[in-house]
């Protein structure tokens, strides 16, 4: 028996030995159906090794998009938006592009709680009938709004929904000038698109698109309809709340502005909290200040606010304020533009006294406020 074996295993030696030379040299003399056998074995060990699912190319931002998309949601309107008195200016076109005002309202929003809270614009929402929250597994429902703020074009709507895919929130405040990114919305309705592209500038103010300007400025495609939508980085975390773009065909042309995380974070726990977001307010008319300026006002090369007004029995006029002093510091913090003087007494707690520091002409006084709550504005200047 072990002798028929073993003549056996020289058999199947010598007979593989010799399918491997004629499958090595003459392939064609074992082909059937028209391939040759040597395609099949390496067709069979093709289908072994090849792998289950393709992996995302190096640097590939699919993995950001994969996780931020899902808490990414339409806003729709059943009330168009009336029709804004500055809309026949050219240059508010190059900010909102041309809008029909007969269409009904069409937005994106962020879901950042897993309980239904949703951060948008103001400008999605305002003047709304009834809104409509469509979310990206085709869920509908309708959303009621919490709070808005004008002042900085947000508002926080509320779903009656829980265990939602609620975004990651990111720190803007570590963004850098390169650094990628991703919009996320529903651009002219067509549905939820990523577009990508990069940091181009940060603090991006003076617009006249709200009182409160900081704006992350990327050249990723925000077009009408990414109003409210997200802004995230290479991790998938919420860095932004799209708002704005520069056009003059009402398309994307590479500027887009975007609401940074930590001043939509404020405002949106000042309005769950509150109802509204309570500002400091000390009554200036402030104006910026230019080499001419403080030559003129013997001040050297010092940085500041110039103060051209105040109001009487304002806070300012309580505390020894006058017109022609140079605000350099609020509280400590120092100011060297008219958007940072409005910041940091916004940041101040009404009710509260605050050190300001001025110059006037060479005499450095340290002034102590009684700050007052901001009354609320109905209306973003240039909207």
């Amino acid at each position: 028996m072990r002798r028929l074996w073993l003549i056996f295993s020289q058999a199947a030696t010598v007979g593989m030995a010799l399918l491997f030379v004629v499958a090595t040299l003459k392939p064609q003399w074992l082909s059937g159906s028209g391939q040759p056998f040597g395609a099949v074995v390496a067709e069979v060990v093709s289908l072994r090794t090849a792998p289950a699912a393709s992996a995302p190319a190096a640097g590939s931002l699919a993995e950001a998009a994969r996780l931020a998309a899902p808490a990414v949601v339409s806003v729709v309107t059943s009330k168009a938006r009336s029709r804004n008195p500055h809309s026949e200016d050219p240059a508010f076109g190059f900010f909102y592009g041309d809008r029909d005002p007969g269409q009904q309202g069409v937005g994106s929003g962020v879901i950042v709680s897993p309980e239904g809270v949703l951060l948008t614009n103001n400008h999605v929402v305002e003047d709304a009938g009834e809104i409509d929250v469509q979310l990206s597994d085709g869920r509908e429902v309708r959303a009621q709004v919490v709070g808005t703020d004008p002042e900085t074009d947000l508002a926080v709507l509320r779903i009656p929904l829980d265990k939602l895919p609620a975004i990651t929130l990111g720190r803007s405040q570590d963004l850098h000038i390169g650094d990628p990114l991703l919009a996320i919305g529903n651009p002219f309705n067509v549905g939820q698109t990523v577009t990508a592209g990069i940091v181009s500038a940060l603090g991006r103010n003076g617009l006249g698109l709200s009182t409160f300007e900081s704006f992350i400025q990327t050249d990723a495609a925000i077009n009408p309809g990414n109003s409210g939508g997200a802004l995230v980085n290479a991790q998938g975390h919420l860095v932004g709340i799209n708002t704005a773009i520069y056009s003059k065909s009402g398309g994307s042309q590479g500027i887009g502005f975007a609401i940074p995380t930590d001043v939509a974070m404020r405002v949106m726990q000042s309005l769950l909290k509150d109802g509204v977001v309570r500002r400091g307010w000390i009554g200036v008319e402030p104006q910026n200040l230019t080499p001419e300026i403080a030559e003129s006002l013997q001040i050297g090369n010092r940085s500041g606010v110039l103060i051209t007004g105040v109001l009487q029995d304002g806070p300012a006029s309580k505390g020894g304020l006058r017109p022609g002093d140079v605000v350099v510091a609020v509280a400590g913090r120092p100011v060297a533009s008219v958007s940072q003087l409005l910041d940091a007494v916004a940041a101040l707690e009404p009710g509260k006294p605050a050190e300001v520091l001025a110059l006037r002409g060479k005499k450095e006084l340290t002034l102590s406020l009684d700050i007052v709550q901001r009354k609320r504005q109905l209306a973003v200047p240039g909207r």
